[in-house]
């Protein structure tokens, strides 16, 4: 009787290390995996940042030189003074600023309308909505230039920065799902109080809603600050260009000179503050897009 009780115990404990040991090797197999993805996508943007250190034969030489010898600081003052850059970033901050103010308030209110006040029709337009996602721009853009050109707003931010203030499926969707998470009984204790629907919205569901908030104006920011197609279709002034658009345009100039490193410098100082920004508000970025899924 105590030989297999001893033995039962033995088998036991043999178990729970042979589960310990797959557990381990599992979390294991899973942090190689994500370690080996995360350096297949950061590849790029590292050898961007090698390269706009090189000097000219260190870019065309073979097999590729991962350590520059110089390395050539000078490279991103050289290629800031070509560009204007500036400029341009003061063109892109003109129109991302802007938009980003105008999405998170018109989403906002129009999230809050689907999702706080009980009207006919709520559901079908809220459907009508998220049906205008599956047209992309490309779809659209002939009509709009029409109609911006009949309406004199070409080669000028108005195409750009107006349609923001108008809402957009995507933003009002994510707002959408967050608000309805609030509970009710805040709402109907503010209209006990006395207080409009404008009140509870900006007093109560607004200051309740800074994580989804985040997100939005985060997403919309770095959609606003990466938009190629847009400035290139409406504006035609080179001084307007944002900083999207006067890459690609300086692209011909160093394409004809080989001055790889050079546009290497000027992309990886563009893309800088987005991914600063990114880093700074992952954990805003995680929070809030979780709690917009919580509630359907």
């Amino acid at each position: 009787m105590t030989n297999t009780a001893v033995a039962m115990t033995a088998e036991a404990l043999q178990a729970k290390r042979h589960a310990r040991l797959a557990r381990v090797a599992g979390r294991m197999l899973l942090y190689v995996t994500v370690i080996t993805l995360s350096f297949a996508f950061a590849l790029p943007l590292l050898w961007m940042f090698v390269t706009a250190l090189k000097d000219d034969p260190d870019v065309f030489r073979l097999p590729p030189v991962w350590i520059p010898r110089p390395i050539r600081w000078q490279n991103f003052a050289e290629a800031l003074t070509i560009i204007p850059f500036g400029m341009h970033l003061l063109n892109t901050l003109k129109i991302a600023v802007p938009v980003v103010i105008g999405t998170v308030l018109s989403c906002s209110l129009v999230a809050y309308g689907f999702a706080r006040i009980d009207f006919p029709g709520r559901t079908f337009l809220f459907f009508v909505c998220l049906a205008t996602m599956m047209l992309p721009f490309q779809v659209r853009m002939i009509p709009l230039y029409i109609r911006f050109s009949v309406m004199g707003w070409l080669n000028s931010y108005r195409p750009l920065i107006v349609p923001a203030f108008f809402g957009g499926a995507y933003p009002i969707f994510l707002l959408r799902q967050f608000f309805m998470t609030i509970p009710q009984e805040l709402s109907d204790a503010a209209r006990i109080d006395g207080c409009s629907e404008l009140m509870i919205f900006w007093r109560i569901v607004l200051p309740l809603a800074k994580p989804s908030l985040a997100v939005v104006g985060l997403f919309t920011f770095m959609g606003s600050w990466d938009n190629y197609l847009g400035p290139l279709i409406y504006l035609n002034d080179a001084k307007l260009y944002p900083l999207s658009v006067a890459l690609r345009g300086f692209q011909s100039e160093f394409w004809e000179e080989h001055l790889w490193q050079y546009m290497m410098a000027a992309s990886a100082t563009t893309i800088a503050p987005v991914i600063v920004i990114f880093y700074v508000a992952q954990r805003t970025l995680v929070e809030g897009i979780t709690v917009t899924g919580i509630k359907g």
